[in-house]
C-alpha cells in the first residue's frame, strides 16, 4: 500500500531528476516528461508548485527549463510532498464524512499518523536520494543522451 499520492511520488521523482541531470544547463519540462512517460504538460502544475515553494527555479528561454533552488542536501521530501499538496483536494467532489466519531476519535488519529509520516519524509534529503539512485546504477547519461545530428 502506497501512503503518498501519486501527485506527491512525481514530485519527488521531478526533484531527484533535476538534481541528477541539471548540469550544467536546466532540465526542460519535455524531457523530464519523457524521462518519466508522461505527456509534457502533465507535469507543468507540480512544478509550478515546486517553483512557487522555492524547491525548483524555471529558467527562460530557449535553453531553459527547470534546476534546484537550493542545495540539494537542504531539501526533502517531506518538503517537495508538502509543496505538491498545497491547494490540491484528494477526492474533489466527494463529501466528507462529518460526524462525532469522524471529528473527534478518527481525524486526530490520522493527523498524528500523517504527521509521523512527513517527519519520517522529512529525514530524507535529495542528495540521499541521488546517492541511492547512483548506487543502484542509475546514470544521467543512459536515461537522457540523445545523440542525433
Amino acid at each position: 500500500m502506497n501512503l503518498l499520492s501519486r501527485r506527491s511520488m512525481l514530485a519527488i521523482a521531478a526533484v531527484v531528476d533535476v538534481a541528477i541531470h541539471a548540469r550544467p544547463d536546466p532540465v526542460a519540462a519535455k524531457l523530464l516528461a519523457e524521462r518519466h512517460h508522461l505527456p509534457p504538460r502533465h507535469l507543468e502544475t507540480i512544478l509550478q508548485a515546486l517553483v512557487r515553494a522555492n524547491i525548483l527555479k524555471g529558467v527562460r528561454g530557449p535553453r531553459g527549463g527547470y534546476e534546484l533552488a537550493t542545495e540539494r542536501r537542504r531539501i526533502t521530501a517531506g518538503d517537495i510532498v508538502r509543496a505538491a499538496m498545497i491547494g490540491i483536494e484528494d477526492d474533489v467532489g466527494s463529501p466528507e464524512p462529518q460526524s462525532v466519531l469522524v471529528d473527534r476519535v478518527i481525524a486526530p488519529e490520522i493527523e498524528t499518523a500523517s504527521q509521523a509520516f512527513l517527519t519520517h519524509l522529512d529525514g530524507i534529503t535529495v542528495e540521499e536520494l541521488c546517492k541511492r539512485a547512483q548506487k543502484v546504477g542509475f546514470n544521467a547519461l543512459s536515461e537522457s543522451a540523445d545523440f542525433t545530428i
